[in-house]
Order: structure tokens, then sequence, then C-alpha cells
């Protein structure tokens, strides 16, 4: 079991709680009353309170000397989690062939310990050196009071995670030589968003790419992801893997994404669905460029638009109401701050689809023949959503679920249960503009037979307005895409969104355009407007497009 500690603060008194209520309750009387237990004949009370800086030192130091000898167990003693520290520091001297370990600590703060390590690698008589640094930090041992590390497996390495493995030996796959669609050779060190592409490329193509495997030092995952390699002994021969992007589109994706916290891109080709482009800025190595599950506001009206033209419950320039409010089933919907309403002649679903009025969709979704089901079937059967895509890497294809009540309105305007990431939305603008669902891809169907997902597209007339929708929102005065895309040449069109996070003051940034044959999507979390974040990293990728 654990021996971490839980603090809090009472009357600005620090107490540390052990064991539940009485430990503290017992130090505090025993302040109290001028003495403790020990003064009774008792047992000695246990300590409390941080750590000091002595037991900091003298902790790490133990802890240390045990890790450099290689004695797992005797410094899995210095730790809050015994058995979990055990296993990982067995397999370090262990599966992973680490020795002749060398730690030097930094300077404390606090209680944390920043350390760097030294040491080698050998296996089957290949040896080589190994450093990097890590931190750890020092608790107050829940039922001990001893100064004990607290065990996280990043203490042993900075990438590893939890129930994750160390090995050293044959690589689980080949090397390759990942090129672009121009033959220029894409790198983590270049492209740093295409760390896990890569990783993932090689885990699965590296064996039909033509090369043979080499000897490293890996950590081996415990979700089943890729292996990530942390040192090489002996090279193996790369395949070469030829992938659908573009370097010059992928630098600009990356250097967009940048601007933006928690952000992503992507960018496809509409006229045969490679993607040209994916980028990630976040906190954590998750590609939420393909695989995020998140509401994506305002731009799911190209899908709703689609629906009320397919289904004859309007055209472009039918009439569509753009009140203050709408309510739908007991729930109000309203529009953004500062959107003016517009129920003359001329509230269009143009008009209503280039100002982002949220009002002027819920006021058709309910007219005949739409159903529930309605946006699913738009959706699924012509846009390819759901469809279990076989892109080469893994992603998330969308979900429309059919839905009653308020959320049947709400999933119209990209709200409610609907979920999509940037690579579907650079998708269904793909399909918006040509009228064919072309399911993405980064790598040759041919190169291991995959099945790809098909779809019934669009009519030539719905694409025709779905097209000068998204052309007046990036061009017209009043469309709300306009500054965003201001400078781009070119037949171009977009639809932003912003869409609402429970349990977050700002919105998430969206935003979806396209330039001639190049179609891009990206994603903002709390960015605010679809032009604040989204905008101007799609337009950056659409510029670099040529």
């Amino acid at each position: 079991m654990p021996k971490g500690v839980k603090a809090t603060v009472i009357g600005g008194v620090f107490a540390v709680m052990v064991g539940g209520a009485g430990y503290g309750a017992y130090n505090i009387m025993s302040a109290l009353n001028g003495g403790g237990a020990t003064g009774q004949g008792g047992p000695a009370p246990v300590r409390s309170g941080p750590p000091s800086a002595e037991e900091v030192e003298e902790t790490t130091a133990k802890f240390f000397a045990a890790w450099e000898k290689g004695e797992a167990a005797r410094a899995a003693t210095y730790t809050n989690n015994d058995a979990a520290a055990e296993s990982v520091l067995t397999a370090y001297s262990g599966g992973a062939h680490i020795t002749g370990v060398k730690i030097t600590p930094g300077r404390a703060t606090g209680t944390a310990v920043p350390f760097s390590v030294s040491a080698k690698v050998t296996y089957e008589g290949k040896s080589k050196p190994l450093s990097y640094k890590s931190e750890l930090k020092v608790v107050r041992g829940l039922t001990t009071g001893r100064a004990l590390v607290d065990w996280q497996p990043t203490v042993i390495h900075p990438q590893l995670r939890k129930d994750d493995t160390l090995v050293t030996g044959e690589a689980k796959a080949p090397p390759i030589e990942a090129v672009d669609r121009d033959g220029t050779v894409l790198t983590k060190e270049k492209y740093p968003s295409l760390g896990l592409v890569l990783d993932t490329l090689r885990d699965r193509y590296g064996s039909k790419a033509g090369g043979s495997p080499g000897i490293e030092l890996a950590i081996r995952h415990a979700d089943e992801s890729p292996d990530t390699s942390l040192l090489t002994l002996a090279k193996g021969r790369p395949g070469k893997l030829e992938t659908t992007l573009s370097a010059p589109v992928q630098a600009a994706a990356e250097k967009a994404v940048k601007q933006y916290g928690q952000s992503s891109v992507v960018a496809v080709k509409p006229s045969t669905g490679e993607v040209l482009a994916v980028a990630n800025h976040r906190d954590d190595a998750f590609n939420a460029a393909f695989e995020g599950r998140v509401p994506p506001g305002s731009t799911m009206k190209i899908i709703t638009s689609a629906m009320l033209i397919d289904n004859g419950v309007t055209t472009m320039n039918g009439p569509a109401p753009c009140p203050d409010t709408a309510l739908w089933q007991s729930q109000t919907f309203k529009n953004l701050t500062g959107l003016k309403a517009d129920e003359s002649a001329n509230a269009t679903l143009a008009n209503g689809f280039m100002r982002s009025c949220n009002t002027a969709f819920i006021k058709l979704v309910d007219e005949e023949p739409l159903t529930d089901a309605s946006l699913t079937t738009e959706a699924e059967k012509r846009f390819g959503l759901g469809g279990d895509w076989k892109t080469g890497i893994a992603s998330f294809d969308g979900s429309v679920p059919a839905s009653t009540g308020p959320d049947r309105a709400a999933n119209a305007i990209g709200q409610g249960q609907v979920q999509m990431n940037p690579l579907n939305m650079a998708s269904v603008t793909a399909t918006a503009i040509t009228g064919t669902f072309r399911q993405p891809y980064l790598v040759a169907r041919e190169l291991d037979d995959r099945p790809f997902a098909t779809a019934d597209g669009l009519r030539a007339s719905t694409v025709a307005q779905l097209k000068q929708m998204m052309r007046l929102t990036a061009t017209s005065a009043q469309g709300t895409a306009v500054r965003a895309m201001s400078g781009l040449s070119g037949d171009i069109g977009a639809k932003t969104g912003s869409a609402e996070v429970d349990g977050k003051a700002t919105s998430d940034s969206w935003f979806t355009g396209f330039r001639n044959d190049v179609a891009a999507a990206a994603m903002a979390e709390q960015g605010g407007h679809g032009s604040d974040a989204a905008g101007p990293i799609v337009a950056a990728v659409l510029r670099a497009s040529g």
C-alpha cells in the first residue's frame, strides 16, 4: 500500500492527517498539553509536517545509493510504494540491462530534488552510455511518519508512465525512413508533432517497408502504444516508407499551432483524401488532431446545412429567421454575444451560415420530414463520419448520434452529443466542396490492403450551395471568417465555430476552410471564437499550400 501523505491547512495551522482524524487530534492535544505520550511511557509520536531539508537530503542519499548498487528491493523501501518501485527498479537493471549507474543530485527546492543519471546499457556484447535528467519529491509517510520518496515512474525515467517497462533487446519493429510526398525525409527532430505519428508508422509498417530491426533500449508501454526508443545500441536497416504528408505544409502547421496552447490542425487534399499535415501543440502526447472527441461548435453547421438542403427544408437562399433566442423543447438557445437578430426577408440560410446564427438553425430542425435520426444519417451516409477510417494510424472518426429532446437541437449547432476532431472536420470540408467522400489516409492502402470507408457523398446542387456559403463566410463583409482568411488568394471558403465545454469559462475555438484543392481544420482549447485562434492556424496552413 502507498505510504503517501495527505495534508490540509486548518485555521492557519498546517496539519498532516495520518490514519484518519485520530492521529491529527492526538498531536494537537499533545501539543496543547505541553507534552507527548513518551513522557508517560507510551510510544513516541509519529513525526508530522513537511520533511525537513535534512530529511530530504538523507532520504534521497539512501535511495540513490541503493539504486546505484542495483539493490531494487532496498531502494524501494525508501519510497511510499514499495511494490511498484521494486518492479520498475528490478526491470531497470534486469530487462533493460542498465548498469554502472551514477546519480548526481542537484539543489533541492523544498522537497523536490532534481538529479542527473549516467549509466551504460550492455546487451549481447553491445554497450553504450546512457544519460538523462529527472526529479523526485520527498513526502511524509502516511503511517510511519518517515520521509520517503514519493513514488512515480518518472522518478526512474521522465518518459515512463504507470505500468510501463524498460527493455533492451531487438526492437519490435525495424526503423523506417519516412518521406513526404516529394521524397523529403521526415524526422521527429525537424517536425516534433510527428513524433507519435512516426512511432506508430514504424510500429505498423516497419516490417513492410523492407528494413531490419536493431538493438535498442526502449519503453514498452502498458497501453500497447508503440515502443518509445531511448537508445540505439546497434542500428537496424531502415526501410523507406512513403507518406502523403507535405513537408512545407507540415512545417507551416507545426509553426502555427505553437502560437496557441492545446491546439491541433489537420490538412487534407480533397481530390484524393491524402493527409498533407497533422500537428499538435499540447501538454501531453495525445494526438488530438486525429483522436480528439470534443464538440465542434458551429463548424457542424456545414453538415446541418446539407441536411436541410437534402431534405428539402430550405435552400441557401431560402428563409431562415435569426431571432435573439429560440425555444426547443423547453430549452432556450441563444446566439453569440453581439450578433444582431434578423427576421426580415434577408434572413436566409446563407445569411445565417456566414454570420453563424444559432437560432436560424434551431428554428429549422423540427421541420418535416426531419426526424431525430436525420442529422446522423446525413453525417454517416453522405460525409462518411463514424465509418471506421483506416488512415494508417489510430483515429477517431466522428460521432453524430441520433438524439432526442434538447440534444437534437444542440447537435445541429455542434454541441450536445456531437464529437469531432480536426481530421473529421477537414474531411467534412473536403466532402462539402467536392461532393465525394474520400477517406483520409497517411499511407497508401496498397501497403497493407486495408479497406477504406465509403459513403454516398452529396448531390451536385447541395455541393454548389455549401461551397458558395463557405465562400461568403470567408469573403463577405458579414462573414465570420473574413478576418482570418484575409490575404489568401484563389478559391477560398471557411466556417467558424466556438464550442462551449462544461466547466470552462472560455469556449473552444474551431475553424475549417479550403483554398483550391486543400482543406484544413483546427481546434484550440479555450481559444475563444473561431477566428481568434483556430482561424489563424488554418489560414497559415492554407497559405503554405501554394
